[in-house]
């Protein structure tokens, strides 16, 4: 039996690996050049703009993990809370999964396809349709190994699939990638939006208590007749719209939990909500971009594309590979006996060897429209990892606009909420005094609230442009 075995061995494995040598041809695809970088060498410079300073030994933002990034401590137990819930980054996960699986069955068609079979076969056949005129009944029993269909990869057709199926794999990695920088990002802006929302709250609430006890001494006043009714009507407008904002902030906290709930993926405990905007969020404040070429080269979102048009680029090589001839082989050794006690004896080994080459003729042009489409395909592709490239190019020195003027709005802003604070004090004394009408101090409050909620939206933008710059940078994840 060991015999026979080695025999059946033998039979199939000495001409398929002759053949395998023969295909193991380079690709036909056409050779891999990176397109120039259609966007500036450097950033904007402007008014808008600071001098970015080189750090030595900083590293590149890219190389940051969020963990270093972000150091709250509450902000930090979010995203880990998402990064192992949010349905958006799970299905990310599950496509790289999918595009490894099809990497595999792409590679797989490199080599021969072997099974074992095994069959028995009974006929009778009548007496009518016997040739002897005498009714017979026939058995048949086979055993054997093959390999059917197998093409040989003379032209590199199924190597340039398997490279198409390898970059699509690589770009779904850098599209779980870039989900999860997006994700940290998300997480850390609804974050900051809930805090912002509970400080405009906290604010109303105050300014809602301070002009109901103003309120409370105008009407005293009127009722003693010394102020006047347009006085207590004007105190009046104050409290209300501090009325107003509180319902307005209460329904946005709400809107806030639900947005972060649905971003972080799973039910939050009431513990990691913020309660005020912090400038411990991140202890990285003034990291440098570097060059273009250094950052956006780096990014996931490029890298994705990137991929992408390198797997366009392979498709050429299949697409020029179909007008050359394809070769397949089927090839079977085994035993086959009209006995099943005679079946593994040496005389009835069998095999079979059946080349077979297809040659293309003529198939109306579709060869020459499948390599057209192939290639508008990588021309597309390439449009689109330019236009990536701009984009990202765009968002930083976006980014980098905003953090150029954003210290200096923050300061402005503290200005003149503390000349607004000093404006009130001073109308509320000159109205006790009776020197001003109510209508001054009306004036000053609503100066003063709206300088403090400006207060708190500046204050808002200078920690989601940190977050920003993070993102757009491309972040380590």
């Amino acid at each position: 039996m060991n015999q026979l075995k080695t025999t059946m061995a033998k039979g199939l494995c000495l001409p398929l690996v002759a053949l395998l040598a023969l295909s193991g041809c380079a690709t036909m695809a056409p050779k891999y050049s990176q397109p120039a970088a259609p966007v500036p060498a450097v950033w904007p410079s402007g008014p808008s703009y600071k001098a970015e300073a080189a750090q030595p030994g900083a590293k590149p933002l890219a190389d940051i993990p969020w963990q270093e990034f972000f150091v709250d401590a509450q902000l930090r137990k979010l995203i880990a809370l998402s990064l192992n819930n949010n349905r958006d980054l799970r299905i990310a996960a599950l496509n790289i999964e999918r595009f490894a699986a099809l990497y595999d069955i792409q590679g797989a068609q490199l080599f021969p396809r072997i099974d074992g079979s095994a069959a028995a076969n009974f006929q009778r056949t009548p007496a009518d349709l016997s040739t002897g005129g005498v009714a017979k009944t026939t058995r048949a029993y086979s055993v054997g190994l093959g390999a059917a269909s197998y093409e040989l990869d003379l032209f590199g057709r199924i190597r340039s699939l398997k490279d198409q199926a390898l970059d699509q794999y690589l770009a779904t990695e850098q599209a779980r990638r870039s989900v999860q920088i997006s994700l940290v990002s998300q997480v850390a802006a609804c974050y900051l939006t809930m805090a912002a929302d509970r400080d405009r709250l906290r604010l109303a609430q105050d300014t809602l208590a301070s002009q109901q006890a103003s309120y409370q001494l105008i009407r005293s006043r009127f009722n003693a007749g010394v102020s006047s009714a347009l006085d207590l009507s004007q105190a009046q407008t104050s409290v209300d719209a501090a009325r107003l904002d509180i319902a307005r902030f209460t329904s946005l906290i709400a809107q806030d939990e639900n947005a972060l709930t649905l971003t972080v993926g799973s039910p939050i405990p009431a513990d990691l909500y913020p309660q005020q905007l912090t400038d411990t969020l991140t202890a990285l404040k003034d990291a440098s971009p570097g060059l273009p070429s250094e950052v956006l080269l780096r990014r996931p979102d490029i890298l994705q594309a990137e991929d992408q048009l390198k797997a366009a680029n392979a498709n050429i090589g299949a697409a020029r590979a179909a007008f050359f001839p394809r070769i397949s082989l089927l090839s079977s050794v085994g035993f086959g006996s009209a006995s099943l006690s005679e079946l593994f004896k040496g005389s009835n080994f069998a095999w079979q060897f059946a080349p077979q080459i297809s040659v293309p003729i003529f198939n109306a042009g579709s060869n020459k429209a499948n390599l057209k489409v192939s290639e508008v395909d990588r021309d597309i592709a390439v449009a689109q990892y330019e236009r990536a490239i701009q984009t990202a190019f765009r968002e930083v020195a976006d980014a980098l606009a905003d953090r150029g003027t954003i210290d200096e709005q923050v300061a402005a802003q503290q200005s003149f909420t503390d000349a607004s604070s000093e404006s009130y004090r001073l109308s509320v004394a000159r109205y006790d005094r009776g020197i001003d009408s109510y209508l001054n101090v009306l004036f000053s409050q609503r100066s003063l609230y709206g300088a403090q909620q400006g207060l708190i939206s500046v204050q808002l933008a200078r920690l989601a442009n940190m977050v920003r710059f993070y993102k757009v940078l491309g972040g380590g994840a």
